[in-house]
């Protein structure tokens, strides 16, 4: 499942890994839009496959932040 961001914003804290397994729920990462930080859970069980983004990066709407299988 592809981990996407649904408005403009900027990668604050990248929270896991590659490789690692995370909870529906968990935190995957902290988000910046609107100078308000947000927090991103996993929607489901699963293991992180890849990571698209870096801390600080800019992000488009729609962008791919990382992929959970």
């Amino acid at each position: 499942m592809e981990i996407k961001t649904k408005m403009p914003s900027t990668v604050d804290t990248l929270k896991v890994a590659v490789g690692q397994k995370v909870k529906k729920g968990e935190v995957l990462c902290v988000l910046e839009a609107m100078k308000m930080k947000n927090s991103m859970p996993s929607p489901i069980d699963g293991e992180v496959k890849s990571i698209a983004a870096k801390v600080g990066e800019r992000l488009k709407p729609g962008a791919v932040i990382m992929v959970i299988e």
